[in-house]
């Protein structure tokens, strides 16, 4: 099982569960948990009976609400405690030091942390890393208007003297290019379309999907987003 870290304050749970989508088309059975302050996965994802904490399924990804921890889900889906949850990849959203550590990220395969660059979610990002006791290492997904080297550069400046080592390579998504419409619509609807996503969106996507599955080609994700497209 393969355990992904979204870190930030920057409003991420739709690009994760868009991540999750692509994973679920290649076969992948995914758990997408939101552990962030906010929840808004609870807003944004339809379910049926939702509780302080429950699990709901969502275009086949499951989607966990409210749980401070691995193990409270696993007692909500009525595992044992020495039981593994039975997922091939979980995706954990955190906004805050506590999901970082309750959901035991430092142990995470790789750890994105996702920002624009606005003040709050800049400063309040580096806060959620400021807590950080041991070396992390993470890549950066940064949110931008012109994706210029001078926000890479005052970011790296911001996080000196972290307990952080930021990994070369950087995700850069456009944030005005039309996906926002695009985002806020498949909320309107309850659905995951990509079909009017930018090409600059959709080839970030794949890109970290690649990161995760590492040994499913490039051209095999292609597919799967095309699938997704056509609604097939």
């Amino acid at each position: 099982m393969k355990k992904i870290g979204f870190i930030g304050a920057y409003d991420k749970i739709d690009l994760v569960i868009y991540i999750a989508k692509i994973l679920t088309t290649l076969g992948k059975k995914v758990l997408v948990v939101d552990a962030t302050t906010n929840q808004k996965a609870r807003y944004v994802v339809p379910a049926i009976n939702p509780t302080k904490m429950y699990v709901t399924e969502y275009e086949e990804i499951d989607i966990a609400v409210g749980f401070p921890n691995i193990e409270d889900i696993k007692k909500y889906l009525g595992l044992l405690e020495k039981q593994e949850l039975e997922y091939d990849i979980i995706l954990v959203d955190t906004d805050n030091i506590e999901g970082f550590n309750n959901f035991s990220l430092r142990e995470a395969l790789k750890n994105y942390f996702v920002t624009s660059f606005d003040a709050y979610s800049l400063k309040k990002g580096l806060e959620i890393l400021s807590g950080l006791k041991t070396i992390v290492s993470l890549t950066k997904v940064l949110f931008s208007k012109e994706m210029l080297k001078e926000e890479d550069d005052y970011l790296n400046f911001l996080s000196l003297g972290y307990k952080i080592i930021w990994n070369e390579n950087r995700i850069y998504f456009p944030i005005e290019n039309g996906d926002l419409s695009v985002i806020y619509e498949n909320q309107r609807v309850a659905k995951i379309k990509f079909k009017k996503l930018s090409v600059q969106y959709k080839d970030q996507l794949e890109y970290i999907t690649e990161e995760i599955l590492e040994d499913v080609s490039e051209a095999t994700i292609r597919k799967a987003i095309k699938i997704i497209e056509k609604g097939v």
